[in-house]
């Protein structure tokens, strides 16, 4: 993972997602592309609305140049190369532009935009629009812990498989890696792609890999996204790798699905591939 996409705005997750990256950086000897989009452009001229409008942007452009000369400052001391590109507009845009020449784009779990109680509306936008792999960091973490254990969520599915083919290097740093799954009783605890298949793949790359099956009765109260990362908690994991939205984005957002559970609140950082 050489080549690594970070994304620069000013909330509660930058310190955090920056420590990710750059642990990243160090450890495969990668580059950092540093992406930051200022939301506001111009106002209309005479109009009270644009003139405010005009304000924000100024206020917004003053706020990217202050974040920027205090990371470039700290970026220069580090022995990770970067560059930085500034655009206007939507970070969903600027990141996609960016993605398809990068092994790995690091956010945050935190909402950028709009509630804070709610999921990154920025992921949200990035899942299924990007191929490479997305690392969804907390505002907690103080290092990126990706050589210890290694969890996977696994049901069978092909988005959990492109998860695992994105996430390749990182769980041959692993220590350990994990494939939980979780066998639901209206599924009859078949899946497209058994865990033994995704434990398979691994053994081929060299990677050992323990499964852990997870019971869930129907009327349990716990939902499976906690189950998949209590477990992936009490076996120290570092980082949980997932397939996103395996549903419809409409179902998700209807019934709230597993990726949706995950992203509202993660004690540890996900890596999401679709």
């Amino acid at each position: 993972m050489r080549s690594i996409i970070l994304h620069i705005h000013e909330d509660d997750c930058l310190e955090a997602r920056l420590q990710a990256a750059l642990d990243l950086g160090r450890h495969f000897n990668g580059h950092l592309t540093c992406l930051q989009a200022i939301p506001f452009e111009f106002g209309v001229p005479g109009d009270f609305y644009g003139t405010l409008a005009a304000q924000m942007a100024v206020e917004f452009h003053e706020q990217a140049g202050r974040v920027r000369a205090e990371l470039e400052a700290r970026l220069a001391k580090d022995d990770v190369p970067f560059d930085w590109q500034v655009s206007e507009g939507s970070a969903t845009r600027l990141i996609a532009g960016n993605a398809p020449l990068s092994d790995i784009i690091v956010v945050g779990a935190c909402n950028p935009s709009g509630s804070k109680d709610k999921p990154s509306s920025l992921v949200s936008d990035l899942i299924g629009t990007l191929r490479a792999p997305i690392m969804v960091v907390p505002a907690t973490l103080k290092s990126f812990r990706f050589t210890g254990a290694a969890a996977v969520a696994w049901n069978g599915s092909a988005e959990a498989a492109h998860a695992i083919i994105g996430s390749m290097p990182l769980l041959q740093a692993a220590s350990q890696v994990h494939i939980l799954t979780v066998r639901e009783p209206k599924e009859g605890g078949l899946y497209s792609l058994p865990s033994l298949a995704a434990a398979e793949f691994l053994a081929r790359h060299g990677i050992e890999a323990e499964i852990v099956d997870i019971p869930h009765e129907d009327g349990d109260s716990t939902s499976i996204a906690e189950k998949l990362m209590d477990a992936a908690i009490i076996r120290n994991a570092g980082f949980l790798t997932m397939g996103a939205y395996g549903h419809s984005r409409l179902r998700e957002r209807m019934l709230g699905g597993v990726t949706r559970h995950m992203l509202a609140d993660p004690p540890l950082p996900l890596l999401l591939g679709h």
